[in-house]
């Protein structure tokens, strides 16, 4: 018999027999003859049990996860057959290379050759299923240091322990993409666009933020706070501050779109501030069987369930489901209500600028003396105390005190520094 997809000959121990392995376990099985030249021929062993332990060592550490379950091994007069059943644990790879081509190997024809990347996902998708959290990382060497401070900041354990009970790091040892998204090597990023106007146009400043996703929310709190001003508005003499954003609803947005999105695509997470809204546009649109209006009566179906845990293990995030009600909350007495846009490929949650878009609901509404001198402001440029005593028929006393209470409130301002009557125009 000549090599072929399911026969490989070596004439004494290489390392590569640990390729080959690899390369059956990964396709769908095959024998490694040591002991046979190229053509089949016995090449007799010199030390079949030296032989036998360099490769059951080589082939029990030399690759990942354990592919040992699934190999035999038998020996002959003169050589040591290696039968290898097709592994169910896919992709098997070499730890020092990971799990790209030069660390994984298949079998082609009668060569071992490297997995090509689309080879490797479709392995991983195979086995691992096709939620993307669960499946294991492409990338092996993480380090933690972001997350290893916010579970310390929260008062929460982070050891191999919680690793695995997270779901960090999967039952073969191997990480995660939760880990890889958790890890300083997250390759995700959060992008912001800070707009003059109300239109995509000219830039006031652009920002990207990448690392561990913890790190990513922090600083797109950061980022998200020095965007948040505070103005004042008066209601009679009383100043009033109040945010262009309720905090926590800005903060529901953000954790909603790094829970919620769907990392399987490399795209980032948009984040655009325009002078009357911000908008969070994440990738992945609802999970099948949920509709927009679901979301409000607390209908909740994560697509990463872990990832959501984790940020609920952290107090991070209240219960599943509690967000986007949690965002109307603050927005029920005012006209303008925060927006959400699905799509097959998209989610996008829009906030209105409170101090953009004034209360319409429960607003005060003006007094009717007051009305009459706005009434009167809207034809005529100025208004004096004396022309107040005539629209509303009060005594000069009775107009000062309105013209105060107007000008404490915000409604007009006074004109010129004239000795006389005193002009006020509208704000």
């Amino acid at each position: 018999m000549r090599e072929n997809s399911n026969i490989e000959y070596k004439r004494e121990y290489t390392a590569d027999i640990k390729k080959e392995v690899m390369a059956f376990a990964n396709s769908g099985g095959g024998v490694v003859f040591v002991g046979r030249d190229n053509d089949g021929n016995a090449y007799p062993l010199p030390d079949l049990d030296e032989t036998l332990t360099q490769i059951t060592n080589s082939i029990r550490d030399g690759i990942l996860p354990d592919v040992t379950m699934f190999v035999k091994y038998e020996t002959e007069e003169s050589g040591i057959n290696i039968t290898v059943g097709e592994g169910t644990h896919k992709p098997y790879f070499l730890p020092e290379k990971g799990i790209k081509p030069s660390g994984v190997y298949v079998r082609q024809g009668a060569s071992s050759v490297p997995a090509s990347f689309e080879q490797i996902r479709e392995m991983i998708k195979l086995t691992d299923g096709d939620k993307f959290e669960t499946a294991r990382s492409l990338i092996q060497k993480l380090t933690f240091r972001e997350a290893a401070e916010e579970f310390e900041r929260c008062g929460v354990a982070f050891g191999e322990n919680q690793m695995r009970t997270l779901g960090i790091v999967g039952a073969d040892g191997l990480f995660t993409n939760l880990g890889l998204l958790l890890s300083d090597q997250c390759s995700h990023t959060i992008k912001f666009a800070v707009f003059n106007g109300t239109k995509k146009g000219e830039f006031k400043t652009r920002k990207e933020i990448e690392g561990s996703l913890f790190k990513q929310m922090r600083s797109a709190f950061d980022f998200l706070n020095l965007s948040n001003n505070l103005a004042a508005n008066f209601s009679g003499l009383d100043r009033i501050e109040q945010y262009d954003y309720p905090e926590i609803a800005v903060r529901e947005a953000m954790l909603n779109a790094l829970a919620h999105r769907d990392y399987g695509f490399s795209g980032s997470i948009i984040v655009n501030i325009y002078d009357d809204r911000m908008e969070f546009v994440s990738l992945g649109g609802l999970m099948p069987g949920l509709r927009t209006e679901d979301l409000f009566v607390g209908v909740s179906q994560p697509r990463n369930e872990k990832l959501a845990n984790v940020f609920y293990r952290l107090k991070h995030i209240e219960a599943y489901g509690t967000g986007l009600r949690l965002i109307m909350q603050y927005y029920e007495d005012f006209g303008v209500k925060p927006e959400i846009t699905a799509t097959n490929g998209a989610f996008s949650l829009t906030l209105p600028n409170m101090n953009y878009a004034r209360p319409l609901k429960n607003a005060p509404k003006p007094k009717p003396q007051h009305k009459a001198v706005l009434d009167y402001l809207q034809v005529n440029p100025s208004v004096t105390n004396e022309i107040v005593q005539e629209i509303l028929s009060v005594k000069q006393t009775r107009a000062y005190n309105i013209i105060r209470e107007m000008t404490g409130a915000g409604l007009i301002v006074k004109h010129g520094a004239g000795n006389g009557d005193n002009e006020y125009v509208l704000v």
